[in-house]
C-alpha cells in the first residue's frame, strides 16, 4: 500500500508542475527545477551572460532570462530550431563544434558567467549505454565550459547516475572550487537524472579555437581512426563471445569519438554499417 500511496503522489506531483508550467507559460515543467535550482544555490544575477546547451523547447531560457534581467544576455543552443523567447537569443548549431563556440563567443562580446545543460540523450532503454551517452553529455557541456566560461563562473547541469558517474565528479572537482548533486523536487521519482551544481570556475584551461575546415578534416581523421581500430579488434577476436565482447567496447568508443568530433547522436552506427565492422 505504500508503494502505491508513494506512486500516486509522485504523479499528482508531477502533474501539478505540469499545470503549473501551463498556467504560468512556461514551455515545459522542466523550467522549475531550474527555479528550485536557482532559489537554493543562487546560480543567477542581474547581467549574467547565460548560455543553455541543449535548449529546446525554452523552459530553462524563460528562467534564465527573468533572473538575469535587466541586462542579461541569454542565449540558447540546439541543433533543433527554439520558438523565439523575447530578450532571448538562440544559435541552430552543434554545441561540438568550435565554429558555434566562436559564434557564442562573439555574441557575448567575450565570456559567459553561467553554462546551463539540461542535455538528455536519446533513451535506448540499455541502462548503461544510456547512462554513458549522459556522460558524454555532461562532458561537452565541460568541453564548452574550458572554452567560454568566465573565471568564477557556474555551471548546472544534468547527468544520470550510474557507474560513470564518479569518473565525470573528478573532471568537475578539478575545474570548479564547490561541486555538489542535487536533486530538485520537480524532478520525476522515477528518474535516475540529478544535478550536478558546480560554482568558482578556476578557468586553468585555455583552448585555441580552430578554424571550421580545419576542425571538420581533424573530426574526419578521428572517426576514421576509430572505425580502423575497430574493424582491426573485430579481426583479432578468436570466439563469438569475444566478438560479442569488442563489438560492444567498439560501439562506444566509436559513439565516444563521434559525439566529441561533432557528428549526431546516433551517427555512429552508419558508420559502423558503412564500414561493416560487425561483418
Amino acid at each position: 500500500m505504500a508503494d502505491l500511496h508513494d506512486r500516486w503522489v509522485a504523479e499528482r506531483r508531477n502533474e501539478h508542475y505540469y499545470k503549473l508550467a501551463k498556467k504560468l507559460n512556461y514551455r515545459s515543467r522542466a523550467s522549475f527545477k531550474l527555479i528550485q535550482i536557482d532559489n537554493r544555490f543562487h546560480i543567477f544575477k542581474p547581467g549574467d551572460a547565460v548560455v543553455d546547451l541543449g535548449a529546446c523547447p525554452g523552459g530553462w531560457l524563460q528562467v534564465a532570462q527573468e533572473r538575469t534581467w535587466p541586462n542579461g544576455k541569454v542565449i540558447g543552443v540546439d541543433l533543433r530550431y527554439i520558438k523565439p523567447i523575447e530578450g532571448v537569443e538562440t544559435i541552430l548549431g552543434d554545441i561540438t563544434e568550435d565554429s558555434t563556440m566562436i559564434e557564442l563567443m562573439d555574441r557575448f562580446g567575450g565570456k559567459a558567467d553561467v553554462v546551463l545543460s539540461d542535455m538528455a540523450p536519446n533513451i535506448a532503454g540499455h541502462y548503461s549505454m544510456d547512462h554513458a551517452r549522459s556522460i558524454n553529455l555532461c562532458m561537452y557541456a565541460v568541453d564548452v565550459c574550458d572554452r567560454i566560461l568566465k573565471k568564477e563562473g557556474k555551471l548546472v547541469m544534468k547527468v544520470f547516475m550510474g557507474d560513470m558517474f564518479d569518473s565525470l565528479m573528478t573532471e568537475l572537482k578539478e575545474r570548479f572550487q564547490s561541486v555538489k548533486v542535487h536533486s530538485p523536487d520537480a524532478s520525476r521519482d522515477t528518474s535516475s537524472e540529478v544535478y550536478v551544481i558546480c560554482q568558482g570556475f578556476y578557468a586553468k584551461s585555455s583552448i585555441r579555437m580552430k578554424k571550421p575546415e580545419v576542425e571538420a578534416k581533424e573530426r574526419k581523421h578521428r572517426i576514421e581512426d576509430a572505425v580502423r581500430n575497430a574493424k582491426a579488434a573485430i579481426e583479432a577476436a578468436k570466439t563469438p563471445e569475444e566478438v560479442d565482447e569488442r563489438l560492444h567496447a567498439i560501439m562506444r568508443n566509436i559513439h565516444e569519438v563521434c559525439v566529441r568530433y561533432g557528428t549526431q547522436e546516433d551517427g555512429y552506427v552508419n558508420y559502423v554499417k558503412g564500414a561493416n565492422i560487425a561483418g
